[in-house]
This record gives structure tokens, sequence and C-alpha cells, in this order.
């Protein structure tokens, strides 16, 4: 969801950076070919999370939910030139379009890919990173927040997608609306956290920076 106006939206995209060439081709193969497309990042939003990568510049980075490989992408526009980028998701179905614009990227050889739960491979995975960007399954942004926390350096960023999710956020959830129910669960531990300094900005459908202190 987007809370600006098509017009606004429109100035917005017409004055941010030019989607890079491969990842257009990407935004349109995952609208040809994939379910659900609108999960993708996008020109705008991916603008932005390579920005933020490149102020952070980060060694490590975790990505939870890599979808079609678009944001995985984005993110490592701003690692430093011997870091490495691990990815995680569920779906192994999505694996051969993930792998197809890797290996055209820069990056080929700093992306490691992992199929699978979450919840399992993140205590495997031994590096202390910059930069954790959380887009899987809702219900359990929680449990990865607190798996990753401590695996975050000082001053590294952790980035949340879809908070607001289409703006339920702000009303009395349905009891059955589990996803909803745990975003708002997941809103309140970021902001009183005494660990994190938190901002959520309503970009798309809401993404929060918190930095690590």
């Amino acid at each position: 969801m987007n809370f600006l106006s098509d017009k606004i939206d429109r100035y917005t995209i017409d004055h941010s950076q030019k989607e890079p060439e491969l990842l257009q081709k990407l935004n349109k193969e995952t609208w040809q070919k994939a379910l659900v497309p609108r999960m993708l990042s996008g020109h705008y939003q991916g603008r932005v999370l390579s920005m933020i990568s490149k102020l952070v510049r980060p060694k490590y980075i975790l990505e939870i939910g890599t979808y079609t490989g678009y944001s995985a992408l984005c993110l490592a526009e701003g690692m430093q030139k011997n870091g490495v980028l691990h990815t995680i998701d569920h779906n192994e179905e999505l694996a051969y379009l993930q792998h197809t614009y890797f290996n055209a990227s820069v990056y080929k050889d700093q992306i490691k890919t992992y199929v699978g739960e979450a919840l399992e491979l993140i205590p495997k995975i031994n590096d202390k990173f910059d930069l954790v960007f959380l887009d899987a399954d809702k219900e359990n942004y929680k449990n990865y927040y607190h798996l990753v926390i401590d695996k975050i350096n000082p001053g590294g960023v952790i980035l949340s997608d879809n908070v607001l999710w289409s703006g339920k956020v702000t009303e009395t959830p349905n009891p059955k609306d589990k996803d909803t129910i745990a975003l708002i669960e997941f809103n309140k531990l970021l902001v009183n956290d005494p660990r994190i300094e938190t901002v959520l900005l309503p970009i798309r459908d809401g993404l929060t920076i918190s930095r690590v202190k």
C-alpha cells in the first residue's frame, strides 16, 4: 500500500535516482512470473534501501525474506568490497529467479542464499551484522528481532518492512488477524527497547529504521 496520493508518489519517484537496468528487468520479470508481485520492494523503496546501505557501509548484511532478490541487490549496492550479504527465504521455487539476477550482478560472489526457516538458519550464521532487513512473515518479526539483536554491531541498523500494514496497525484488530496483532506488538517492542533508536517512515507500507546503540 502507498499512503501518498498518486500525484505526489509520481513526483517523488521522478525526482529520485533512476532504477538500475538490471533491477528494471527483475522488476518486470517478477510481475510476469511471481505470485503476489506487489511484495517486490520496487523502484522507490529499492532506492531508499540502497541509499541507507550506502550510508551505513555494511560489511555483513542479513536479509530475512529474499522473494525474487530485488531488495538484496539494492542492499548490496552499499556493501563493502569484501562484504557478504546473507539472504534467507523458505520458498525454493523462487531460487532460480534469485540466482539468475544475482549471478548477473557484480555482487554474485558476495551473496549467500539460504532456503529454509529463518528461525533455524539465523543461529547458524556466525557473522556479526551491520545491516539487517526484516521482510518475511509478520507473525515472526518479534522472534527474528530477538534472534538478531545481539548479532548486530553497535551502530548497526535494522530495517523492518510493512510495519503500517495498510493502516491496520492503527485500528483495533480482529482477534483472528494474527499478522496485524503481531505487527502492533512488534512496533511497540521497537519503540520501547532501550537498546535501539527507532524512527518509522510512512514509505509504501511502512519502513522502520532502528539503530543499535
